[in-house]
C-alpha cells in the first residue's frame, strides 16, 4: 500500500484529480448505503442535483490528493501555491498576540488548508491540528509523520490532546478543528445541523471561551483544472453566547454554543456546497469514549 501511495504522490495534481473523480463515482455506484446518505444529506440541506453530482467527484478528488499532500518532502512548498482570500483576518489576530481557533468542516481541501497555513503563518504562529488516529497501524504512522511539518503539529482527539491545545492557545498559537466531526460520547451535545439534530462537539467553543482566542472560519476551495486551492478565511457570522446569559445552566450554554457553531458550518458549506462531503455520516450516534 505504501508503495502505491508513494507512486501516486509523484503524479501531477491533474492526474490525481482525474483519478479521484473516477474513484468518487465508483464509490457512489457500488455502495448503496453511501449513495443513499449522499442523497439524503444533500436533500436535507436543499442542495440541487447538479451540486450533489459535483460533490461525488470532489469526494474522490479529496482522497486522491492525499498522497501528494502527505508524502511530498517536508520542506517542499505546496504546488501549485495556495491562493488566499481573507488572510488579513489571520494576520490581525497574530498582530494582536492572540491565539486562534480555526474551524473548517469536511469541505474542500482541508488537508491542504492546514499545510498552507503552516507555510504562510507557521513561522510566526504555529498551528496544531486535532486528528482522530486511524485504526490501522501503518496508516496511523503515516498520518503522524505526514502532518508534522514546519509550523504544523498534531494533537490526538484525547484528553491529553485537549490539554495540549489549551496550552498552545494560551501561548498564542493556533488550533485547527473540524467541528462537524462526530465526537465520542460525553464530549458533545445534540444541536440542529441543517434542521436535524446532530451530535456536536463542545470542544471548539470551550477552547475559545476558556482561552480568549480569536475564532475564525476557513475552507480550502479546490480550483478547477487542477489549478490548486484557494483558502477562504471568514469571521463567524454570529458570536458565541456568553455564559452569563444562561443563569448558571452550563448544559444550556454548551448546547447554544454548539448550535451557533453548526449554523456557522452551514454558512461555510453554502459557500461551496459542491465540495462538501455529503456522504459523511454526520447524524450517527456517538461512539463510546
Amino acid at each position: 500500500m505504501l508503495t502505491a501511495l508513494r507512486w501516486l504522490s509523484r503524479r501531477s495534481l491533474g492526474f490525481l484529480h482525474a483519478l479521484g473523480a473516477l474513484l468518487g463515482w465508483a464509490a457512489y455506484a457500488f455502495s448503496g448505503g453511501y449513495r443513499r446518505r449522499v442523497r439524503a444529506n444533500a436533500a436535507l440541506a436543499g442542495i440541487g442535483a447538479a451540486e450533489r453530482r459535483a460533490a461525488v467527484a470532489h469526494a474522490g478528488r479529496m482522497v486522491a490528493e492525499m498522497p501528494l499532500l502527505w508524502l511530498r518532502p517536508e520542506t517542499a512548498p505546496l504546488q501549485p501555491a495556495a491562493q488566499w482570500q481573507g488572510a488579513e483576518l489571520i494576520a490581525a489576530a497574530i498582530a494582536a498576540g492572540r491565539g486562534m481557533v480555526i474551524l473548517t468542516p469536511h469541505l474542500g481541501a482541508f488537508e491542504a488548508l492546514v499545510q498552507a497555513y503552516a507555510e504562510r503563518f507557521g513561522a510566526r504562529q504555529p498551528v496544531i491540528a486535532l486528528y482522530r488516529p486511524a485504526k490501522q497501524a501503518w496508516l496511523r504512522k503515516l498520518e503522524t509523520t505526514a502532518r508534522h511539518r514546519p509550523g504544523l503539529l498534531t494533537a490526538p482527539a484525547t484528553l491529553a490532546g485537549v490539554r495540549q491545545m489549551i496550552r498552545a492557545l494560551r501561548q498564542g498559537q493556533t488550533v485547527g478543528l473540524l467541528p462537524d466531526q462526530v465526537p465520542p460520547e460525553g464530549m458533545g451535545v445534540w444541536a440542529p445541523f441543517f434542521g436535524r439534530p446532530a451530535y456536536t462537539m463542545t470542544l471548539a467553543a470551550r477552547l475559545a471561551l476558556q482561552t480568549g482566542a480569536t475564532m475564525l472560519l476557513a475552507f480550502g476551495e479546490r480550483l478547477p483544472g487542477a489549478a490548486g486551492w484557494r483558502m477562504h478565511i471568514l469571521a463567524l457570522p454570529e458570536p458565541l453566547p456568553a455564559a452569563a446569559g444562561f443563569a448558571g445552566d452550563e448544559a444550556a450554554h454548551q448546547t447554544e454554543c454548539a448550535a451557533v457553531i453548526n449554523r456557522s458550518m452551514e454558512y461555510l458549506i453554502r459557500q461551496c456546497p459542491e465540495q462538501y462531503l455529503w456522504g459523511y455520516n454526520r447524524y450517527k450516534g456517538p461512539r463510546a469514549s
